[in-house]
């Protein structure tokens, strides 16, 4: 859904440099290089990022309004 706040191997802060990342990756910069340039060197914390996907625009489309 939303990036972690912590890598779940080493518990590194990871959740403040996403946007930067993902706002990077998306002008079509190689992630690698993003994740060096962000001074993301351990590669469970690299994996975070890679790995992730923001699935949180399609599980809101089904969200149920009670009242």
């Amino acid at each position: 859904m939303i990036i972690p706040i912590r890598c779940f191997t080493c518990g590194a802060l990871i959740a403040d440099k996403w946007s930067k990342f993902a706002e990077r990756v998306a002008k079509g910069e190689d992630p690698a290089k993003v994740l060096d340039d962000l001074g993301v060197r351990r590669y469970c914390c690299r994996r975070m990022f890679l790995s992730h996907v923001d699935l949180i625009d399609i599980v809101i489309k089904y969200e149920v309004y009670t009242q």
